[in-house]
Parts: C-alpha cells; sequence; structure tokens
C-alpha cells in the first residue's frame, strides 16, 4: 500500500502550485494508506509515509490544495495543506489578498476593513510534530486532514465554507528521526525514543521553538515566511506535549506576566477561543483539561511560535497534551481530583491510549475551527483593528506602561494608600522623556554593518517592514549616511518591533508576598538588538527622510579596499564577518595576525586586535573576496604597522557533546559552521582515550553539557550498548571526575585550552581553576547556590565591561550586553587574569534580577594559566540560541588566542 501512494505522488505533484483536484469517488483512509488507524497503540507512522499520503488526498480531494513551503536542513520537502470549501480553494489566492491587507492595515480605512471583513475566510493554521517526541500532535495531524476532507456533518460544512485552514507539518526530520527510532524494534513491547542518539532537530532540538525571532534555522524561516509574509492566519494553534501530571491536556488562558507591548485584543480575544476549546471538551464528557495556574506558560517570551503570534495581532493557541504510543497512565495527583477554575473537570487515573489522545486533539481543533467560523468577520477585523491601532501608536506620542513606571509613579506620590494624586498619571506615565519611539535608525557606517543587517534579516524574515535611506539625511541634528536603514514603529506589527529594541520590563513575580519568585517560564530579557550588539538611534518626533522600502532580505553591501599599498592589508577586529575571513585564510595557509596596541591607519585609529595580513596572491584574492562577499572593508597599506603582534594558527578544535545531544552545543556547531571555524565533535569516550593534544588545540564545553551536580553526578541515563546500532556505540559515555578531568588536566600542561561557556565553569572549579564562586556557599565539590529570595536572575540581559586591549575582548565595545541564565561569577586567584567584569553597580540592561548587586565587579571572563596551556572561562551564556552574537566573539577570540598564546607558537 505505502508503495502506491508513493506512486501517487508522481501525479499529484503536478497539483502544487496548481488548481485543486476534482473530488474522486473515494478518499484514501488513514487505515487504508498505513495498515492501521492513526492512533493505534505501538503504531508511529514516519514523515515519508505522511508525505506520500498528502499527495494522495491533494489527488483526491477538491478541498486541499498542497504547497511546499521551502526545505529542511536535511533536505526534505516542507508542505502546508490548505483545506477549504472547493469554492474558497479555488480562490485562495483572493482570500489570502484579504488577509494581508487587513493584517498589514497600511492604507486601509474603517469602513474598507469592515467591507473586506465581510467578504473574507479567516484563516486558522494548526501545526504538529516541532518536537518531534511529542508524538501526539503529528499523528493527530494525519487524522485532522483526513477528517477535513472528508466530513460531511452540518458543522464541518460551515466550517469548511467560513475557513480556510492551513495544515502545516513542521519538523519532518525529526519526525522521520523518532518514527523510524520507535518501530526499529518488532517486538511492539521494546519500542521506545527515549534512546535517541542525537537531537530531534538538526543543531537546535527542543529550541527550533525558541528560534520565531531570530529565525537562524530553515525550517523556522519557512514557518514566519507563511505566517507573517504571505497568509496572515488569524490564529495560529500550535499543539504541543506533554500534559501536567494529572491531567490530560493544559490548553490556554495563560498565567501572568503580561508583555506589555502587545494589543491587549490579542489577550481577550485569545480568552475567547480559549473558553470555547474547554466548553468543547467538557461538553463532550472529555476531562482532565486544566488552563493558567495548572502549568508555567505564560505570554510574556516572543521566542516561542505561539508567542511570537501575539506580537503580530494574531491569536496564538499552545495545548500540551498526554500521550505515547506506548500506553500510559493518568497518574493520581491529589489537587487535581478538586475542581476548580482552572481545572473544571478532574480526571480519574486510569491507563491512557493514545487515540484518546488524537481524540482529544481533534475535538479541540474543531472547537478551535467552530469559533473561527462563527467569528470570522470579527477575527479578520480585528486583527485590521490590531494593526491600525499599531500605526496610530506609531504616528503619535505614546507610552507603554510597565513595572519600572508604576515604580517611579509610586514614588513621585507623598500619598499613603493605594491611590495617589492623578495628575501624577500624565507627569510620570506621560513624561516626554519616557515616549515610544516613532522610528530606529540603524546607521550604515558602524563597524559591525553585516551584523545589523543580520538583525535587520531576523525582523524582516518576521514580517516587519524595512525602510533603506536613498542618501544622506538628518533628524534631530543626528547626521546618517546613505544606505542607513530606518524601522518604522507606526506599522502593523510595531509590537514586535519594539519587543526586539527595547528592554524587557519584567514585573517583580514572586510566588507570595516576600516569598521566593515565580519561576518563569523562559527568558525575562531578551532584547535582539542589545544581544547581537547592533548600534541604533531612536527617533521620538515626527522625521522626514528619503526612505526607500526594503523589498525583501538585505544583502551585506561591498565593502571596500582602501588604499594602494602593496605590502598588505589592515581590518578592523570589530567586524563579525573577519573570524570567517581569518578561517580562509589559515585554511590556505596565509599568515594573519592581531596587532596588540592600536593602529593608525590614514585619518581612523583601530582598536587592539586589528588584522595584519601580509600580501600574496593567495591572500589578497581572500581579502578581495572577503570585501566582495562579507561587507569587510580592508586597508591596503605600503608597509606593515609597527608595534607586537599576535601570530594566529590554523586550530583544531573539538566541540564536545554527549549521546543524545546538548542543544547548547548544536547551537555553537550552527555557530561554528557559519564563521568557517574547523572543528570535530568529541565525545566523553575520547576524552578518556586521552592523548588529546594529539589532535586538539582547543577543547569547548558548552553551557547546558554538563549535570547540575557535576562532577558528583553524570547527568541522564543512557541506553545499553546493545540495543542501539553500532555507529552510536562510541557516542555515550560521561564525562566523569575519575576518568575524563585528568586527561583534559594534562591536555591543559601540554599546551591544550580548555574553554567553558556559561554553565559549564563547573569543569574549570572541578579541574582547580584559580577562581571562587560568589554565587554559592559551601566548600568543596558540594557548593549550594544563593537561595533564589537573595540571588535569582532566570534569562536577563547584563551589562559587563570588558578590557578592549585583552586578546579576549579584541573588536568588543567597553562595555557590552551579555545574556545571564543563572550563570556563576567569580573572584580570581593567582595568576589568573580577568578580561571582562560586571560594573559596579551591576546594570540589568533588560529582564528580571533578584539581587544583582552580589555581581558588582565580579569577573566574568577569565583566562587561567594551566602548565603550559589554559582554560578560558566564559560565566555569562556568550551563546544564547546563537541570538548573542556581540558576545559570542568572546568565544571566537578564545579560539585562536588559546593556541596562539601557547609557548612555542
Amino acid at each position: 500500500m505505502f508503495n502506491r501512494i508513493c506512486a501517487a505522488i508522481v501525479i499529484a505533484s503536478a497539483l502544487l502550485g496548481g488548481p485543486a483536484a476534482a473530488q474522486t469517488d473515494h478518499i484514501t483512509s488513514p487505515h487504508e494508506a498505513f495498515g492501521h488507524d492513526v492512533g493505534d497503540d505501538y503504531q508511529l507512522i514516519n514523515y515519508r509515509q505522511f508525505e506520500a499520503y498528502l499527495h494522495t488526498l491533494a489527488s483526491q480531494s477538491d478541498r486541499m490544495k498542497l504547497m511546499e513551503i521551502g526545505k529542511t536542513t536535511e533536505g526534505r520537502t516542507q508542505y502546508v495543506a490548505a483545506v477549504s470549501s472547493p469554492a474558497n480553494i479555488a480562490r485562495l489566492d483572493h482570500y489570502r489578498d484579504i488577509a494581508r491587507r487587513l493584517a498589514k492595515a497600511e492604507g486601509v480605512d474603517e469602513a474598507e476593513a469592515r467591507t473586506l471583513s465581510a467578504e473574507g475566510k479567516a484563516v486558522v493554521w494548526i501545526d504538529g510534530g516541532l518536537h518531534a517526541t511529542e508524538t501526539v500532535p503529528p499523528q493527530a495531524l494525519i487524522a485532522a486532514v483526513h477528517e477535513w476532507v472528508t466530513a460531511q456533518d452540518p458543522e464541518a460544512l460551515r466550517v469548511l465554507d467560513d475557513v480556510i485552514i492551513l495544515f502545516a507539518p513542521l519538523n519532518p526530520d525529526g519526525w522521520d528521526l523518532v518514527s523510524d527510532w520507535y518501530m526499529r524494534e518488532s517486538d511492539p513491547e521494546k519500542r521506545e525514543f527515549a534512546s535517541l542518539p542525537r537531537l530531534y532537530q538538526a543543531y537546535v532540538g527542543h529550541d527550533n521553538n525558541r528560534d520565531y525571532y531570530l529565525s537562524a534555522m530553515t525550517e523556522t524561516t519557512n514557518v514566519n515566511r507563511m505566517l507573517f509574509r504571505e497568509w496572515f492566519p488569524q490564529i495560529v494553534y500550535n499543539h504541543h506535549q506533554p500534559a501536567p501530571a494529572g491531567t490530560v491536556v493544559f490548553m490556554p488562558p495563560f498565567r501572568d506576566p503580561f508583555n506589555y507591548n502587545y494589543d491587549p485584543l490579542a489577550m481577550t480575544a485569545l480568552s475567547e477561543v480559549a473558553a470555547a476549546m474547554h466548553n468543547r471538551l467538557v461538553g463532550e464528557g472529555k476531562p482532565g483539561a486544566t488552563m493558567r495556574s495548572g502549568a508555567r506558560y505564560s505570554t510574556w517570551n516572543n521566542g516561542m511560535e505561539r508567542s511570537i503570534t501575539y506580537f503580530h495581532n494574531s491569536i496564538g493557541l499552545l495545548t500540551e497534551i498526554t500521550g505515547h504510543p506506548t500506553p500510559s497512565r493518568i497518574a493520581l495527583v491529589p489537587d487535581n481530583q478538586l475542581p476548580r477554575n482552572d481545572l473544571p473537570a478532574p480526571i480519574a487515573p486510569q491507563t491512557w491510549r493514545f487515540r484518546q489522545s488524537i481524540d482529544y486533539s481533534l475535538s479541540i481543533n474543531r472547537a478551535v475551527l467552530d469559533y473561527a467560523s462563527r467569528n470570522r468577520d470579527r477575527l479578520l477585523f480585528n486583527i485590521w483593528r490590531m494593526g491600525s491601532n499599531a500605526i496610530a501608536r506609531g504616528e503619535t506620542d505614546s507610552w507603554r506602561v510597565t513595572p519600572t513606571r508604576i515604580e517611579a509613579l509610586k514614588a513621585a506620590s507623598s500619598q499613603t494608600g493605594r491611590t495617589v494624586d492623578p495628575a501624577l498619571y500624565d507627569k510620570v506615565l506621560h513624561d516626554p522623556a519616557q515616549r515610544d519611539p516613532r522610528a530606529y535608525v540603524i546607521p550604515a557606517d558602524q563597524a559591525d554593518l553585516p551584523t545589523a543587517i543580520a538583525f535587520l534579516n531576523s525582523l524582516i524574515k518576521t514580517g516587519v517592514d524595512v525602510d533603506r535611506a536613498a542618501r544622506d539625511f538628518s533628524i534631530a541634528g543626528a547626521s546618517y549616511p546613505a544606505g542607513s536603514f530606518v524601522v518604522r514603529t507606526n506599522q502593523a506589527y510595531r509590537p514586535h518591533v519594539l519587543d526586539m529594541f527595547e528592554p524587557q520590563d519584567h514585573p517583580h513575580d514572586l510566588q507570595y508576598p516576600g516569598g521566593p519568585p515565580a519561576l518563569p517560564y523562559d527568558a525575562t530579557g531578551y532584547t535582539l538588538a542589545l544581544q547581537m550588539g547592533v548600534k541604533f538611534d531612536r527617533i521620538l518626533d515626527a522625521f522626514e527622510a528619503p526612505l526607500e522600502p526594503v523589498p525583501d532580505l538585505i544583502t551585506v553591501p561591498v565593502g571596500q579596499v582602501r588604499g594602494q599599498g602593496k605590502a598588505g592589508f589592515i581590518i578592523d577586529h570589530a567586524a563579525i564577518n573577519s573570524f570567517i575571513l581569518t578561517n580562509r585564510l589559515l585554511k590556505a595557509g596565509q599568515p594573519v595576525f592581531w596587532q596588540k596596541a592600536e593602529v593608525r591607519v590614514g585619518a581612523r585609529t583601530l582598536a587592539p586586535g586589528a588584522l595584519w595580513i601580509p600580501a600574496s596572491d593567495v591572500s589578497r584574492a581572500l581579502v578581495e573576496q572577503a570585501v566582495a562577499e562579507l561587507g569587510l572593508n580592508a586597508e591596503a597599506v605600503a608597509r606593515a604597522p609597527g608595534g607586537d603582534a599576535m601570530a594566529l594558527k590554523p586550530v583544531r578544535i573539538g566541540l564536545v557533546d554527549r549521546y543524545g545531544g546538548s542543544m547548547s552545543a548544536g547551537w555553537t556547531r550552527w555557530l561554528l559552521e557559519q564563521f568557517e571555524f574547523p572543528f570535530e565533535v568529541v565525545y566523553p569516550q575520547r576524552l578518556d582515550a586521552g592523548d588529546l593534544k594529539k589532535d586538539f588545540d582547543v577543547l569547548v564545553f558548552a553551557p547546558d553539557l554538563l549535570p547540575g551536580d557535576f562532577p558528583n553526578g553524570t547527568g541522564r541515563g543512557q541506553p545499553d550498548p546493545e540495543t542501539i546500532p553500532e555507529a552510536y556505540r562510541p557516542w555515550l559515555g560521561s564525562i566523569t571526575q575519575e576518568h575524563t578531568l585528568p586527561q583534559l588536566s594534562t591536555f591543559a600542561e601540554a599546551g591544550g585550552t580548555i574553554v567553558t561557556a556559561g554553565s559549564a565553569d563547573k569543569l574549570a572549579l572541578a579541574l582547580g581553576a584559580p577562581i571562587d564562586d560568589l554565587l554559592s556557599t559551601g566548600n568543596g565539590g558540594r557548593r549550594t547556590p544563593l537561595p533564589s529570595t537573595e540571588f535569582f536572575i532566570p534569562g536577563a540581559l547584563l551589562a559587563l565591561d570588558v578590557d578592549p586591549a585583552d586578546p579576549l575582548a579584541y573588536g568588543l565595545p567597553a562595555r557590552l550586553n551579555v545574556f545571564f541564565d543563572e550563570n556563576a561569577a567569580f573572584t580570581a586567584r593567582g595568576d589568573a587574569r580577568v578580561a571582562a567584569r560586571y560594573p559596579s553597580p551591576a546594570v540589568v540592561t533588560s529582564g528580571w534580577a533578584i539581587g544583582p548587586e552580589k555581581l558588582a565587579g565580579a569577573a566574568a571572563v577569565v583566562d587561567a594559566p594551566m602548565g603550559q596551556g589554559r582554560m578560558i572561562i566564559l560565566a555569562p551564556d556568550v551563546i544564547n540560541r546563537a541570538q548573542a552574537r556581540a558576545s559570542v566573539r568572546l568565544l571566537f577570540n578564545a579560539l585562536f588566542y588559546g593556541p596562539a598564546a601557547a609557548p612555542g607558537s
């Protein structure tokens, strides 16, 4: 049967991008396609089978049009299946254009918006499979597509007339990996996927649902294009697992905090849809749904698929359901047997079958789609209303009210009690100095324009409109060159613009007054412009400038070779793409030097660390290529610069990973590939084998690599080697005090460099680095973190003062924003050198912190000699999901500096 369906691909592929097929007499059922029903115990359908089935349905049904939306990292095709009535399918482009005009709102007045809303069709996105080990959502997606191309009941026919459904499998690579791993066992009782050897999406695994505002991954970019550049759905429903213990499913609404950037209508509409979801389950006798306090999910962080929609005026839905192809159990949690507003219908403990979860998912889909049908015109009009509100706020003086402004309001009052003088409303909350910007200008003459363009491309991928200056211009006395970029806030996606440029002001969220903090769902501070180190100016007043819209993703402008000298080239270290050029030069056997002092080139003075590249035919060709492709500017000089210089050498990098995969190591791997560093992935067995200096100059340990109780624990369990394919057995093992640490010590003593990032600094402490942790108490290997009531920074941006003359900080500004996520801070002893410290007083630039004063003056970047080698400790998370493009330079510098500074270099 599967081969017969695959053959149908050839026939159906002609339908992609063309009209839907005429309805045939028979629509192939899942049972006919796969030999079993969706949701049968011990059965998983893989993506290859689903892809073939999609083509079959597209060839049989006039309710469906199959659309290719791009390729995955591993080269699979990503699809979206548009399902609606045959009449709607025939006019998809027309209804998509209505959705676009209403979502973007520009040039559409209220009268036209009401006309378009009456004519248009609601667009609802329903997906599955983003987190591939959460197997209910992708399997339920198969059942849902079949249901909606075959349903004949009155509710379904009404929905199909009113709604265009976009069914989207999100992680095809992971879907195949997980399903194939589970089904590899012939004995159903032995089937499992807990022993997967690698991350279920290349590089990022579970973090694929934290990539939505950066949009680094191919799959994320494909989805963002559909959501915010092509189809503009008013509802985005992202299916997930698992449910909280003792329940079947978590559904909206979500707990506070409320992000202060998006339109309140996004939240009130969310509550409406959520009520319909809960009502449907209760009405169908399907108990066990919880909400709000039932889990930690909030609407604060912008990085998830469903949450980025709030910043784009759509309704983002998340459900977390129980279920497994191997039968499981609903646990008995005493508190969850008592009905309450957030769990109105408790469920009894019981054996739970996979198909039950599929049925719940289909019912929830129905609830959402029925709501969309009954409120079609309101959904369409409300997305226009929110976009129109955003445009209006960007064209006038406007203010967001955040916790810091409320504290200022209270401080300005001399009254006691809950109320204050009403005159303070305008004086404090409408303080002219605290206005929201009308626009942001990104100057074209900043030192690292390619990074600014990478930031702007992230905005463009998420539907933000960007303009470019056709010629020089001035605003409020500041002059900007032609080619500078402007991001206006008078656009529909203003909430997203503000969230990417402005600090997040997270509330002081305690479990109870005077108690410990309530754990946030994810990072509390993440401002992308600050993490990437983009230079920008806020424009608070109306302005005029010679601007032209940027039509699509921006190509890095060609750089310049200045001067006519023949001796060689000098390039500013501040441009991050200089690392790409350095790696290309070293790979070609060409010398590269870092100048230790400032370098004067014509009228310019370059900070320490400038690259000196002696001229040769090979180096000249590589420099000219980098100028053309990477946007670098090179100074061609007649003589070598004076002063001391550090000769770089080709580096042999070992990136340490583990069986099952580390997400931080995966993000690091992606970054190393983007900047063309040569590296090899190394597993604990290779570390334990010793003789590391023979193969490596640098070993890199990423933030989440080590268990929390390292070196006393070994982390999560691993499978019996005999139960996994032989190719994966060398990946097994753990970093241990007994076997691994002696080999790492030998490596460093022999001249090797060990680099730890973020929480991997536990390794440096275990190896005896001359540092003391300021944020824990106790002696020896068993130390206790400070209580959260005294110190708690769960993902926020902090200021860091660096020494630009230190090789580890070459190319960086004197003050840098770094991501701090329950990391450490140190005092340094002996011959350890501190390259960066937290300022005194410490400065939180975005997010929430308790006790940041404990960081004042603490060491954050330490170079600790160890024999002939060294340990370089980068205490903050300088990688942070590839968002921290400014601070990752600390890692890149460390990779070159350690080997270059070793004896004999």
